[in-house]
């Protein structure tokens, strides 16, 4: 296969095929399983998570276009193991890919928002707890992105994953501050909406 039809192929392959790849490029062999957990304590705090059977799928994806190689691991107990490694054409696939696309704006599509946006439409009550709920799950994440902060520095000199972890959790504390911050101008417009003459 020529540079340039895998170039053009490699313009076909998907966002998690690429994330998969990336899973791949730090040093050592893993599991379908272990690349899930890890995409779970990584990329989930920042892009997506892909599910396992994406992540096999991708795998398979990969060993076919030759940018990644397994093996059978025996010496794993009762069952045998597949671990995965990106190969040099992999690495230099991904490397181009990471240098050369342009990566676009940042998607946003907050279903949260899309409630209060159709606030007119609510119950103010409903939209507290919805508001409330949506808080929690903000500071249940920043609580995993501190776990995963803690086990990245255990496991060795990783920085780019950890600055992405960083980010990851500059980005949370934001949002826990928008949201805080939405709930006080929600509260405001109620306590006028019950003062107003045609208020509910």
């Amino acid at each position: 296969m020529t540079s340039r039809q895998v170039k053009t192929d490699d313009t076909e392959l998907p966002a998690t095929a690429w994330a998969v790849l990336g899973l791949l490029s730090f040093p050592g062999a893993r599991s379908g399983y272990e690349l899930k957990k890890w995409a779970d304590a990584s990329l989930a705090f920042f892009y997506f998570t892909p599910a396992i059977s994406q992540i096999y799928a991708e795998l398979r994806r990969l060993e076919s276009r030759g940018y990644a190689t397994s093996r059978i691991d025996e010496a794993t107990g009762l069952r045998s193991t597949r671990r995965y490694e990106i190969t040099a054409a992999g690495r230099e696939a991904l490397t181009r890919w990471a240098a050369t696309t342009d990566p676009g704006p940042a998607v946003l599509k907050h279903p949260l928002l899309l409630r209060v946006w159709l606030g007119h439409l609510a119950d103010p009550e409903r939209l507290r707890t919805q508001l409330t709920a949506h808080m929690d799950r903000v500071r249940a994440a920043l609580d995993e992105i501190e776990r995963a902060e803690r086990v990245s520095h255990k496991i060795g000199d990783w920085p780019y994953p950890e600055i992405a972890l960083r980010w990851s959790e500059r980005q949370q504390r934001a949002e826990l501050d928008l949201a805080e911050a939405m709930l006080r101008d929600l509260e405001e417009l109620w306590e006028r909406d019950r003062q107003s003459p045609s208020g509910a």
